[in-house]
């Protein structure tokens, strides 16, 4: 007699689910499962979107032919830009080529657009980093006009109306920063908060940006030095369960997104990742109804997944902290 296999507790929360933080990509580490398999196994799951992060490559592409290859089984795939040196750095033709790039309308073109998430003077004064290599990594200084090229990448990202993700920067940077996105017309902010103050929650909130939590910042893959922007390894910090829960719970429940950052062969496949995100986050006191709520209405709203059917989000400045 056959007898069914089991669901895992939490599988159902991932129908429908969108995961935009997957390193399926080719890297200098070595990767759990490729872009193809990444794609069938978020079909497998129910899954709705998944996006797709590079740190060394403009991924619109590689969604773009996902798309042409796999588009049947349902699951939409985007790329984009994260703007680290081996990718072209912080450059607006950089950029502009992101933005078309691909096979044709109307899956061609990076979805979002990040500033640097390791070559950046905040990461890299956590790891040490001499002083001349500082000096030649991203920063936002604290006053003054913001220097060029980012004016322009930021004009860029508001015609186009992509994801602007901020990068992995010091709290004061991040503010600044989305202020500064926000006067020139950039509606579609995401931050990458697994370490932020609350108070820079609370800011970046109000100006309507999406607060993302990853599964790898709970996960044993921060325990060990990794490969990201070039040959040398470094550990990335942790945040302990009980701190990104309250960092979670200090979030506009419109305001929050959960995602995977999953791909590394140390960790499991991003689909079961974020199954195992959910779960913990959920034994830690998180409500299911609101952890749905942070993998699928929310993404689904930033991101413009297709089958998605809340209203349009577009960031709004909010003094009771909303982006909805």
């Amino acid at each position: 007699m056959n007898h069914p296999i089991p669901r895992a507790p939490g599988e159902d929360w991932l129908q429908g689910a969108v995961d935009g933080h997957i390193h399926a990509c080719p890297h200098i580490n070595a990767r759990r499962l490729d872009v193809f398999e990444a794609v069938r196994q978020a079909a497998s799951a129910g899954m709705a979107a998944i996006g797709l992060m590079d740190n060394f490559s403009n991924s619109a592409g590689l969604a773009s032919l996902a798309m042409r290859e796999l588009g049947a089984l349902g699951v939409e795939v985007w790329g984009g830009l994260i703007m680290e040196p081996p990718a072209g750095g912080v450059s607006p033709e950089a950029v502009r080529i992101a933005l078309d790039y691909g096979y044709g309308e109307p899956d061609r073109g990076a979805r979002f657009v990040s500033f640097p998430t390791h070559h950046t003077r905040h990461i890299a004064r956590q790891e040490n980093r001499s002083r001349a290599y500082i000096e030649h990594c991203f920063h936002v200084p604290d006053h003054g006009p913001l220097p060029d090229p980012l004016p322009e990448i930021l004009d860029l990202a508001a015609a186009r109306d992509v994801v602007l993700n901020l990068g992995h920067l010091s709290d004061p940077e991040l503010v600044r920063l989305a202020e500064l996105a926000f006067e020139r017309g950039v509606r579609r902010l995401l931050v990458p908060a697994n370490h932020a103050g609350l108070d820079a929650i609370d800011a970046l909130a109000r100006l309507g940006s999406y607060l993302e939590f990853s599964f790898f910042f709970v996960s044993h893959a921060t325990q060990v030095g990794l490969t990201h922007v070039d040959s040398e390894r470094h550990r990335i910090a942790a945040a302990p369960v009980d701190a990104l829960v309250e960092r979670i719970r200090a979030t506009p429940p419109s305001n929050a997104i959960l995602s995977s950052d999953a791909g590394s062969a140390l960790l499991p496949p991003p689909v079961e990742s974020l199954r195992c995100f959910l779960m913990l986050l959920n034994a830690s006191g998180l409500p299911g109804e609101a952890l749905v709520k942070m993998i699928r209405e929310n993404p689904y709203r930033l991101f413009r997944v297709r089958a998605a059917q809340p209203s349009e989000p577009t960031a709004q400045p909010s003094h009771a902290a909303s982006a909805t």
